[in-house]
């Protein structure tokens, strides 16, 4: 499975063919009920060699990896996904449309969606996932749904769950959930921004809080961020890694199309989000805002974990952005050390192929694998028109 893409066709990856074996063995404390599903549960595993060593395409034990060279510096990891996802009406075989056509945040589309969104919540409650806070998006018949933060292979666990969850919720509603990058080439598109913070090893102190900081950020949360926006033109070929990403990732979308870092800066790759009145020091977090759901959470998470490590082992000067990139010239963005995102994920993968940070932190069977899955999907897509992209990535994603 690890070298199937998109499309089920199978790649060749070394030793992901028909000769040898591993093993999934189940993590106990993944186990849940599914409260959509009769007398069912679902339990994560991660995938171990005969030898009960891991294997190393998991992208599970990628996670797990990062996690530990984080531990090892004395930090944990806290970490949630802010998912936008699009609800449909099938009109025809291969055709949907948006549930409803009202106006972007509005009381109306709360209204219309509101069977399947209480039982969307309720579904996640039962598996112990906090919704924290929803509302309508701008597109029609998309939604925001935030979960609260857990420590970070929770939170992606709780990404695989949350999926499978509103995709299961919809369809006993009659209608379809899609968190396709752009499940329609003209409304808005469907992002997943990573929110994260540093902790101590007890998760008693947040380690970016500084209270003399004009934006309250820590010098570790400045040298970490700085980590994630030098690396970020190759650590978007994990968190936005579909052909369809890329007609979302553009400027003056609100998507952030640059390497660029700013408080409450929604155009900037990474931005400090403002604190919670009344809860200051354990609300300050930064959000990866160039992010999307075709990713693997734990092949995302974990690049992010290793480019941020690498900010705070070597320290970078950071540009703070207040202004929307795409409003500055060229040499105005020079000056700043802002450049342009790749901009198609054939761009993304070349990216990451010559990042040695993220290489060194997946392992070279791992990267090679994924960027031979990844450049295969962008082949296929080069050859079909934008119909069949749509499509494809709605039923998939």
């Amino acid at each position: 499975m690890q070298a199937m893409n998109m499309m089920d066709q199978l790649q060749p990856v070394a030793r992901a063919g028909p000769v040898g074996e591993i093993r999934l063995v189940p993590d106990p404390d993944s186990f849940r009920v599914i409260p959509y599903l009769e007398r069912s549960g679902s339990i994560l595993c991660d995938m171990v060699n005969l030898n009960h060593e891991p294997w190393d395409l998991c992208p599970r034990d990628f996670l797990k990896r990062q996690i530990q060279a984080a531990s090892d510096m004395g930090f944990r990891i806290m970490a949630t996904y802010e998912d936008e996802f699009s609800l449909a009406r099938v009109v025809d075989e291969g055709v949907w449309e948006p549930l409803d056509d009202t106006l972007c945040f509005s009381a109306r589309a709360m209204e219309v969606a509101h069977p399947i969104m209480r039982d969307i919540m309720d579904a996640l409650e039962a598996q112990g996932i906090e919704p924290e806070q929803y509302y309508p998006e701008l597109g029609h018949g998309q939604h925001e749904l935030s979960i609260a933060p857990t420590d970070v292979l929770a939170a992606a666990d709780n990404q695989v769950r949350y999926r499978e969850t509103v995709h299961a919720v919809a369809r006993a509603h009659g209608l379809e959930a899609s968190f396709a990058p752009k499940p329609w080439a003209d409304q808005a598109g469907n992002g997943a921004h990573i929110h994260f913070s540093v902790w101590d090893p007890t998760f008693t102190r947040n380690l970016f809080w500084d209270a003399e900081d004009p934006y309250h950020l820590s010098p570790l949360g400045y040298q970490f961020a700085a980590g994630v926006v030098h690396h970020l033109p190759a650590l978007i070929g994990l968190t936005c890694p579909s052909v369809n990403s890329y007609r979302r990732l553009n400027p003056r979308a609100w998507s952030s199309a640059y390497t660029s870092f700013g408080p409450d800066n929604r155009e900037a790759g990474v931005r400090i989000a403002s604190v919670f009145w009344g809860n200051e020091e354990r609300s300050i977090n930064l959000e990866l805002k160039a992010s999307d759901s075709s990713a693997n959470p734990y092949l995302a998470l974990g690049g992010l974990l290793a480019v941020g490590l690498d900010g705070v082992q070597n320290p970078r000067p950071l540009d703070v952005m207040d202004v929307d990139p795409a409003t500055l010239t060229e040499e105005e963005r020079r000056r700043a050390h802002v450049t342009r995102l790749p901009e198609t994920l054939a761009q993304a993968m070349d990216a990451l192929a010559v990042d040695d940070t993220l290489e060194g932190a997946m392992g070279a069977s791992l990267h090679r694998a994924y960027l031979t899955v990844k450049r295969s999907e962008s082949d296929h897509f080069a050859s079909h028109d934008v119909a069949y992209e749509l499509i494809h990535h709605f039923t998939k994603f």
